[in-house]
């Protein structure tokens, strides 16, 4: 790392960085000093330009305030180090063995639709069923690559017009992206989905007014097909020790009938389904 001015400049790019992640995670200087050894007068210097901690002083506050990978990269490069994280592509030869179990569990979730997204909900891999399913209802295939599951439940032309309690879902899903995103923050490219979703017609802004039926353990994503419901919800999967960007960020979801009624209906649909032209696991 430079001395000099160069290391006066650095410091000053760090300090705003760690004081927000901080704020973020609403933790005094004092929080972080206990939960890391990190003095609190050393804190105190980073988030104020006048110091640099060492690049594993700064990881060790960086898990402490469970910073994503990703921006934990961004932390060390304000810092005036080098990136550790590798930031592959999800399909990278190093990605595969945790690729091969993701397509293990799409297969076996057969019949019922899953898919792998990115931190974006742009889906990566799917199974069989979930082209199939969303196929009964619109042209998939209509649709650019890669499909965001979010814009085609959102998009008049998508699923919308098939979702039953449309106010009531898109408040859920959007109160989901809030909630899943990684590390439970909001970054610019997720803000810019939101934006666009927002723009789409009839979607309530007021995401955290959502409310779910006491009666119900989960908020069911209920849609309607020739007058027949079906109602489903999602168990979401992600790596548990990730060690790259990519398998941080990756999540399968695995979509659930939520009654017998809807389990005996999406059978008798999907025996007409059509298969899709187009390789069920892009």
């Amino acid at each position: 790392m430079a001395n000099g001015n160069t290391a006066i400049s650095v410091s000053k790019q760090l300090g705003p960085l760690l004081r927000h992640w901080r704020e973020v995670r609403g933790k005094s200087q004092l929080d972080l000093s206990m939960e890391t050894g990190v003095s609190q007068r050393h804190i105190s210097f980073v988030e104020s330009g006048r110091s640099v901690p060492s690049r594993q002083r700064l990881l060790t506050v960086a898990e402490a305030l469970d910073v994503p990978f990703r921006e934990r990269n961004t932390l060390l490069l304000a810092a005036g180090y080098a990136p550790i994280y590798s930031d592959d592509s999800w399909d990278a030869p190093d990605m595969q063995p945790v690729t091969d179990a993701l397509r293990r569990m799409l297969r076996q979730h057969e019949p019922f639709p899953a898919i792998v997204m990115d931190r974006y909900w742009n889906i990566l891999l799917s199974n069989t069923a979930a082209p199939r399913f969303f196929n009964c209802f619109v042209d998939m295939t209509a649709r650019k690559s890669p499909r965001n599951l979010l814009h085609l439940m959102f998009d008049p032309a998508g699923m919308r017009p098939f979702i039953r309690d449309w106010p009531e879902t898109s408040r859920s899903l959007l109160a989901r992206v809030h909630r899943e995103s990684i590390g439970r923050v909001v970054d610019d490219k997720t803000r810019e989905l939101l934006k666009t979703l927002l723009a789409y017609p009839d979607v309530d802004v007021d995401w955290k007014a959502l409310t779910a039926p006491a009666s119900t353990p989960v908020v069911p994503l209920v849609f309607v097909k020739d007058g027949q419901k079906l109602g489903f919800f999602s168990l979401i999967t992600t790596v548990g020790t990730p060690m790259t960007i990519a398998s941080q960020e990756l999540r399968l979801e695995c979509m659930f009938p939520t009654d017998q009624q809807t389990e005996r209906l999406y059978a008798k649909m999907m025996e007409d389904a059509p298969m899709p032209n187009f390789p069920a696991d892009h």
